[in-house]
């Protein structure tokens, strides 16, 4: 049975602390490097309902995608919700730790993940390479096996991804044949030029502004260049499907050196929208 200290090692050698954004806040939050660990439960959000989750399993360690304290913190009183779980994990020997921008572009990472659950095979390559490292950075490219219709493909998506109250949003001709994709796992706006340079037939990310996705689909129209299509899923959604491959990941080396640890992906849907409604709905 490893220790927490061991895990975190093994978590940064995947993803690698100085691939994170400046801005960014990765690794330990709170645990003992030196208590035992053997069940650990991965999650894209600390939030109440995974610590309770990870507390009724009997989860020695929390590993998720988004961090609890991005912009840091003078405190941790049980004042505010964030406090309140960290007090809620200490007291009950859970650890926690954030592989998120790191774990953005490793390769593999959260955009491979994305990739491969809606349905794109063969190589897969980084939208946005890192200068650093051109086998790493954000988004990935990709293609389907055989070309389909916009349509079609939106349905592949939406049937590969965890479901949510706001399902994908499309824009672009839906009758349109498509193969080459370009997905980005969370919050993908920044990225639209880059998808139009790479010349794909679909962008599939989260987070889409209503003014940039706009711009952009009516600079194709007037450039008659058909342009990449796109694809707004929920981001929570986006960047679950990496969860598994994490656990996967670490669970192997870990046995690899004849340790043993029990990993399990929280299905908990901690996007913030629950529900869609018309205005006759709510009457």
């Amino acid at each position: 049975m490893p220790i927490l200290a061991d895990v975190v090692q093994e978590l940064e050698s995947f993803y690698d602390p100085r691939w994170a954004e400046s801005w960014d806040a990765v690794g330990l939050v709170c645990g003992d490097p030196s208590a035992q660990v053997r069940k650990i439960l991965f999650a894209v959000d600390p939030v109440a309902v995974v610590a309770d989750e990870a507390i009724e399993w009997g989860a020695d360690l929390i590993v998720t995608h988004h961090p609890l304290y991005l912009r840091g913190t003078t405190s941790v009183a049980a004042t505010t919700f964030k406090g309140r779980l960290i007090h809620k994990l200490i007291k009950n020997d859970v650890g926690l730790f954030t592989a998120h921008t790191n774990a953005d572009v490793a390769d593999p990472g959260v955009s491979d993940a994305l990739a491969r659950a809606v349905g794109l095979t063969g190589p897969l390559t980084p939208l946005s390479p890192s200068q650093d490292d051109p086998r790493r950075g954000l988004g990935r490219v990709g293609s389907l096996p055989a070309p389909i219709s916009l349509r079609e493909f939106a349905r592949q998506a939406a049937r590969g991804l965890p479901r949510t109250a706001g399902g994908l949003r499309v824009a672009g001709d839906l009758d349109r044949q498509v193969q080459r994709i370009a997905v980005s796992g969370g919050s993908g706006d920044s990225l639209l030029g880059t998808a139009r340079a790479a010349g794909v037939d679909v962008f599939l990310t989260a987070d889409l502004r209503h003014h940039p996705a706009s711009e952009f689909m009516e600079a194709s129209l007037m450039e008659a260049s058909e342009g990449p299509a796109l694809i707004d899923a929920a981001h929570w959604a986006t960047e679950w499907p990496w969860l598994a491959d994490a656990a996967h990941r670490l669970t192997s080396a870990s046995a690899a050196k004849g340790n043993t640890v029990e990993t399990r992906v929280s299905e908990t849907v901690t996007d913030a929208w629950k529900t869609t409604a018309e205005c006759e709905d709510l009457k």
